[in-house]
């Protein structure tokens, strides 16, 4: 059985242009909130991804799979696969394009099983734009990042205002996060080397 793609994005797209203020090619991406499953460090059981900007609109993560990862005995359980496509697309969609988006749809190929112990290396491309619409894709090789391809993901984000995360959001939870954003300002802003 063989399967048929459907044509991606799957709508007329304009090209996705990386924000002037982007982090520039290099760049690891911090975490952005250290509570996040994807990528924060205060979850012991999170993914722990770790990002790098490449060239152009693409990103490359990175994150190793653990015994608290595993659906069966030994294997990365497939939602937890699902969430760690969704944490790289949404981060290059956040940190190349400047602008609040949620997931609308993630779409994941599962073509190899993961193990227990091995490194995931997701390359994640922006795809376009169609109004308020965000098109992204990636791939995940296993173990390097010319290795097999394991998973394959594309999703849809939607562009949202900031109301979006304070209507629905926790409070104390963004409370927690205007603390960290202001006292990484304040750090930035003393660091003589920068």
């Amino acid at each position: 059985m063989s399967r048929i793609s459907q044509p991606w994005p799957p709508v007329e797209v304009e090209p996705a242009t990386v924000h002037p203020e982007a982090p520039k090619q290099g760049s690891h991406l911090g975490i952005h909130f250290g509570e996040c499953f994807g990528c924060g460090d205060e979850i012991e059981a999170g993914l722990h991804l770790h990002s790098t900007v490449g060239e152009g609109t693409t990103v490359y993560s990175k994150f190793t799979v653990t015994s608290a990862h595993q659906g069966a005995p030994g294997l990365a359980h497939g939602g937890l696969l699902a969430c760690a496509f969704d944490e790289a697309l949404g981060s290059t969609v956040g940190n190349l394009l400047r602008r609040p988006a949620v997931t609308g749809k993630l779409e994941t190929d599962f073509l190899r099983p993961v193990p227990v112990g091995s490194t995931l290396y997701i390359a994640t491309k922006l795809d376009g734009i169609a109004g308020r619409k965000i098109y992204v894709s990636a791939d995940g090789r296993l173990d390097a990042e010319d290795g097999p391809v394991a998973v394959r993901a594309r999703a849809l984000f939607v562009r949202v205002e900031f109301e979006h995360f304070s209507t629905h959001g926790d409070p104390e939870a963004l409370q927690k996060l205007a603390a960290a954003h202001e006292k990484a300002k304040r750090a930035r802003e003393w660091d003589i080397n920068p």
